[in-house]
């Protein structure tokens, strides 16, 4: 939020305000951009600098709390883990680097798109001939749940991210789980 704030004014879109946080956060992701005003145009120059922006900032981020454990345990287990992401595939691999986490993905695929996910998936999967049925998407936003479905895949919600678990429970995941310790009981229901 506070690289978005800095460069509210430059990209013509309303700061936003610590009070303003709760209520985005039950926004869809759609919501969220059209509550912004930006056009989509200006919106792709926008993610370009918000990623330039976070890469300097990656040393000061943490992972969520048990994520980590979390993480190695589904890894133990022979869950193969891979991260599509809107993010540039530097700021992924540098965060996961700082965090010591580099060696639990087998993949990590970028794309600079908001709300095409779905393309970015049905691609890794085309490519590295998987079964849609084996895969199951876990995301903290409206959108990655349309992502998934849109490419036929399961899909796990995390309420620890931007979004609420109000505005996800609506959009309908097969889990929404609300600590990392649930995401190994929620993708093992699968099995």
């Amino acid at each position: 939020m506070s690289i978005a704030n800095r460069l509210a004014a430059e990209y013509g879109y309303p700061r936003v305000e610590r009070e303003d946080i709760h209520q985005l956060q039950r926004l869809t992701s759609r919501e969220v951009v059209q509550r912004s005003g930006i056009s989509i145009w200006r919106l792709l120059f926008l993610l370009r600098r918000l990623r330039r922006e976070l890469n300097k900032e990656i040393v000061n981020l943490q992972p969520f709390p048990y994520i980590r454990e979390s993480l190695m345990q589904l890894k133990q287990k022979g869950y193969k883990l891979g991260i599509v992401t809107s993010n540039s595939t530097e700021n992924v691999e540098a965060f996961l680097r700082q965090n010591q986490m580099q060696d639990l993905f087998e993949l990590v695929v970028s794309g600079l798109t908001l709300f095409g996910k779905g393309k970015i998936i049905g691609r890794v999967i085309q490519q590295n001939r998987l079964n849609p049925a084996d895969i199951i998407y876990v995301g903290d936003e409206t959108r990655d749940i349309e992502a998934a479905r849109r490419v036929g895949v399961s899909a796990i919600s995390v309420s620890w991210g931007f979004s609420s678990d109000e505005v996800l429970a609506r959009q309908s995941p097969d889990f929404l789980v609300h600590h990392p310790k649930e995401l190994i009981e929620a993708i093992e229901s699968f099995v």
